[in-house]
């Protein structure tokens, strides 16, 4: 019988056992490198580890923006243009990178951003990820397209979890969204503005990424012969797709869906009810007047709506452009953080994501005036390439990466941090 005969999940099953045996085959790429997660010194390492491990049309979902995807290259740029000035002779034989946040002390500046369908990506990935923020004492942002709920992450990480709000058509949800996350207690409430519409995604247009969150497999690979056969390169992540009966459930919408909905079906739902482009500010009002604890709006770019979100009462901005995957000609959050820290910084504790993959990005950031910083796609590669234990080495990288620059800026605790170790580029400026 010909290859063309089987059928895909033969196909799959016969490249998992050639790739077993050694053998080579037209459905099987050798990789160029072996290097596994204990090997990792950067993020980097994490990232073609992780990209080695999934097929294309689900690893374009992670590292994609949209349209010409300069936003994604703007946002690390950013960070490429800063440069921090060494002061010496300090005393820093101890170094203290605990940082306070909203009356709480975490061990680090960061944490983990929403990132949404890590349970496509990796079985498990949600709790993961709040399994590991737990561990490291950071604070895990859990996606509202989660597929695990808000209970299971609190469950796994109580004292770490925090929940972003994506608004729904129908208010009444939104409303049960938000009442969720305050009887549970979560660390704070995350409502994400940046998302009116769903932007055009070209790569995941170009590989019919949508069809992907059927819940059969058969269904879900009505894909182009190129897309199978790349496909067919990573078997084991095909083989577990399979073995879980195809796209995981988004978790926290499972209640609002009809009773004894499919994953598919709930899935079809969450998707009729975002993203909501009728938000306003009077619902960021209503939000206010929900939830008592921590309230973050998360997207803001415009110095004047951090004014008015602040008016409102909002506890803290977490400045982003969603990881460039929104507004392509936005631009990047670090380059609008200090007009916002201008505009608000004494009366809302600013935050900041998009771009980040070095622990030097991460004193840049406070220096220009945030109070923490957070990271998605450094993290899902380390949970990619090697579940648990590889999240906890994206943040263990990021920790020790921290930790030597701030030696060598002559910085021993992040209090002391501040535009005077950011070197200007009108000298006088400096001090």
């Amino acid at each position: 019988m010909g290859v063309g005969a089987l059928s895909f999940g033969q196909r799959a099953e016969a490249a998992y056992r050639l790739r077993l045996a050694g053998a080579t085959s037209p459905f099987w790429r050798r990789e160029e490198s072996t290097m596994n997660v204990n090997e990792a010194i950067n993020i980097e390492d994490l990232h073609k580890i992780a990209r080695r491990r999934l097929p294309r049309i689900i690893f374009d979902f992670i590292e994609g923006g949209l349209e010409d995807e300069r936003g994604l290259t703007r946002n690390e740029a950013a960070f490429h243009r800063h440069r921090l000035l060494p002061r010496y002779l300090v005393d820093v034989s101890t170094r203290d990178q605990s940082q306070s946040l909203f009356g709480k002390t975490y061990a680090s500046p960061f944490g983990i951003s929403p990132t949404g369908g890590a349970g496509l990506y990796v079985r498990g990935g949600d709790l993961m990820l709040a399994a590991a923020a737990a561990e490291a004492n950071i604070p895990y942002i859990m996606s509202g397209a989660s597929n695990a709920s808000m209970e299971e992450a609190m469950k796994r990480a109580p004292n770490h979890t925090w929940f972003q709000l994506y608004a729904a058509q129908d208010p009444e949800i939104t409303k049960a969204l938000v009442e969720r996350a305050r009887d549970l207690g979560v660390g704070a409430l995350v409502l994400t503005v940046d998302v009116p519409v769903s932007s055009k995604r070209e790569r995941n247009l170009r590989n019919r990424f949508q069809i992907m969150r059927g819940s059969s497999v058969f269904e879900a690979f009505k894909l182009k012969p190129a897309t199978i056969a790349e496909a067919l390169t990573h078997p084991g992540w095909v083989l577990d797709y399979m073995r879980h009966g195809g796209a995981p459930t988004l978790g926290n919408w499972a209640p609002y869906a009809a009773n004894g909905a499919s994953p598919k079906e709930v899935n079809t739902f969450a998707r009729s009810q975002m993203p909501f482009p009728g938000q306003t500010w009077r619902d960021l009002e209503n939000y206010r007047r929900w939830f008592p604890g921590t309230l973050i709006v998360k997207g803001i770019m415009s110095p004047q709506d951090a004014v008015r979100a602040a008016g409102i009462g909002v506890d803290g901005i977490l400045v982003s452009n969603h990881g460039g995957r929104q507004l392509d000609q936005a631009p990047a959050p670090l380059d609008v953080l200090p007009a916002i820290n201008a505009a608000v910084g004494d009366k809302v504790t600013l935050m900041l994501d998009s771009g980040v993959r070095r622990g030097a990005d991460i004193l840049i950031a406070l220096a220009l005036g945030a109070r923490f910083v957070f990271f998605g796609r450094p993290t899902l590669y380390g949970a990619v390439a090697g579940g648990l234990p590889g999240v906890k080495k994206a943040i263990e990288i990021f920790r020790g990466e921290i930790d030597l620059v701030m030696a060598q800026i002559g910085c021993p605790g992040l209090a002391e941090l501040g535009p005077d170790f950011l070197w200007q580029e009108d000298w006088q400026r400096n001090r």
